[in-house]
C-alpha cells in the first residue's frame, strides 16, 4: 500500500478519515492526498488550472470563491499535517465523478472516505458519494463514520459469502491484520432465506481459511433476519474495530432489484467498513 486518497468535503466526517488515513500510512509507509471538490453543476470532472470559463459572472463569482476558499483550506490542512508530507489536489465539478476519475488516474492503492451514511427515502433516491465509490471503486474503500477513539484494528470481522474471487478481497485484509495485530473473524450470516446448517458451514469456513492461508482467525455462523442486520449485530457483539467484506459492485438495473449488501452495511453501520469489489 504506497498511495492513500482521502476525498474531503471539510465536514468532521472527512477529517476523522484523514486521521485515519495517517495512521494507516504510518503503519505501510504510504503516501496520503486529499482530494476536495468544488462542486458545479456544469461540469462533470475538471482539475483546477487557474483559470476556468463558466456560463455567466454571477456563477463565475461564485465558483471562483468557492476555490479560493478551498485552496485556503487545503493549504491548512498540509500545514497542521506538514510533519508527515500529507499532499493535497483541487477539482471542479461532480464531486462522485472527480473521485472516481481521480482513483483510476492515479492508481490508488486505498481510499478512506468519511460518511453520513444515508436512510430512507435519500438512500433509495441518491444515496451518498461514499456508497457510489464503494460501488465502483478498483481498489480497497475504507468509510468511517466517528472519530476514532484508538487507531487499533485487533478484531476484523470479515464477512464471507465463499465466493469465487474473495481471496482479492482476503489479501487486503490479511494486510491489516499483520499491519495491526489483528484476529480476523471469519463469518457467515445465516438468513430464512439463505439457510446453511452449522454442519455445513463451519468445515467450509475452514476449508476458505486454509486456502486463503489465515493465520490467527476463528470461524462463526450467525443468524439474524437479513445478511446486513447479521454483519453489523456481529459486529456490534464482537465490539469489533472494523467491517470487511467483498462486494460485486452491482449497477443499473441488476443494482435496483437485488441492492448491495456492501452498501447498505456502509450506510448503516457506526464502525469503521472495508469494502472490496471483487472482480465479476
Amino acid at each position: 500500500m504506497k498511495k492513500i486518497l482521502v476525498p474531503t468535503d471539510f465536514s468532521e466526517q472527512a477529517d476523522y478519515a484523514i486521521e485515519v488515513a495517517i495512521n494507516i500510512a504510518k503503519k505501510s509507509q504510504a503516501e496520503v492526498i486529499v482530494l476536495h471538490v468544488v462542486e458545479d453543476t456544469t461540469v462533470t470532472s475538471v482539475h483546477y488550472t487557474g483559470d476556468l470559463e463558466l456560463p455567466n459572472m454571477e456563477d463565475r463569482l461564485f465558483v471562483v470563491r468557492m476555490i479560493e476558499k478551498a485552496k485556503k483550506e487545503l493549504a491548512e490542512l498540509e500545514n497542521k499535517y506538514k510533519n508527515i508530507g500529507l499532499k493535497t489536489q483541487l477539482r471542479i465539478g461532480n464531486p462522485y465523478h472527480n473521485i472516481k476519475d481521480y482513483i483510476n488516474d492515479e492508481h490508488f492503492d486505498f481510499v478512506v472516505m468519511g460518511t453520513k451514511g444515508s436512510t430512507g427515502f435519500e438512500e433509495f433516491l441518491i444515496g451518498s458519494n461514499a456508497e457510489k465509490v464503494v460501488r465502483h471503486a478498483k481498489c480497497p474503500v475504507l468509510t468511517i463514520h466517528k472519530k476514532a477513539t484508538n487507531f487499533d484494528f485487533k478484531n476484523i470481522v470479515y464477512a464471507t459469502a465463499l465466493n469465487e474471487g474473495e481471496e482479492q478481497c482476503v489479501k487486503v485484509v490479511k494486510e491489516f491484520q499483520e499491519a495491526y495485530d489483528a484476529k480476523i473473524h471469519l463469518v457467515r450470516i445465516n438468513t430464512p432465506n439463505n439457510f446453511e446448517s452449522d454442519r455445513l458451514s463451519l468445515p467450509a469456513l475452514r476449508k476458505f481459511a486454509e486456502k486463503c492461508n489465515l493465520k490467527n482467525y476463528e470461524v462463526h455462523v450467525y443468524n439474524e433476519a437479513s445478511e446486513e442486520e447479521g454483519i453489523i449485530y456481529f459486529a456490534d457483539y464482537l465490539n469489533a474495530d472494523l467491517i470487511t467484506m467483498a462486494t460485486h459492485g452491482r449497477t443499473g438495473l441488476a443494482h435496483l432489484l437485488t441492492g448491495s449488501i456492501a452498501e447498505d452495511v456502509v450506510n448503516h453501520a457506526k464502525r469503521p467498513v472495508m469494502t472490496f469489489v471483487i472482480d465479476k
